[in-house]
């Protein structure tokens, strides 16, 4: 089982959940609305001056998934590329 954090801008939340739901229909995730912080372009902070913001979606997957959603975010990743999306995955022990 691995456990997969996907960080993204906010205007393509809707568009990396449903593909991953399109292509695992199984799939369980959650996520945090709003993540405010400083990537390696700028800064999301939802302010006036930094008004753009993250979210963050993390979900346990089988190792049977895992290619396909590397696939499903790298789909998305080429189709929105300036959209800073970030995917990080960690092997997760289930106790």
């Amino acid at each position: 089982m691995y456990r997969v954090e996907i960080f993204s801008n906010k205007s393509v939340e809707e568009d990396i959940t449903e593909a991953l739901e399109n292509y695992i229909p199984d799939i369980y995730y959650s996520t945090i609305p709003l993540v405010y912080g400083r990537g390696g372009d700028d800064r999301k902070m939802g302010t006036s001056t930094w008004p753009e913001t993250n979210f963050l979606l993390i979900s346990y997957v089988e190792d049977k998934d895992l290619d396909t959603v590397k696939k499903v975010i790298k789909a998305v990743k080429e189709k929105f590329s300036s959209e800073g999306i970030k995917m990080f995955v960690l092997k997760a022990e289930e106790l």
